[in-house]
């Protein structure tokens, strides 16, 4: 699965580093290195919306980071498990 995460300037103020640290961390802890691809993109054209851009696959969603790992247990893993 391909997890692609907004790196451009506005998702950068709203956090997409923090973010990518904590998929990377999940990543690692559910043993899903073969299973989960992180990107980085620069715009996605979310820019006016509130979160990140997060993409999964082709479908789109706005994620803070406070709100990362849930996003990533309830949304994720059930499509890689």
């Amino acid at each position: 699965m391909d997890i692609t995460i907004c790196v451009g300037s506005s998702c950068h103020l709203k956090g997409s580093r923090d973010i990518i640290s904590i998929f990377e961390r999940l990543v690692e802890k559910y043993n899903l290195k073969d299973k989960v691809e992180l990107k980085g993109s620069f715009c996605m054209g979310e820019c006016t919306n509130a979160g990140v851009c997060v993409c999964l696959g082709e479908e789109r969603f706005k994620v803070i980071p406070s709100e990362a790992a849930e996003f990533f247990e309830k949304e994720v893993l059930p499509r890689v498990s």
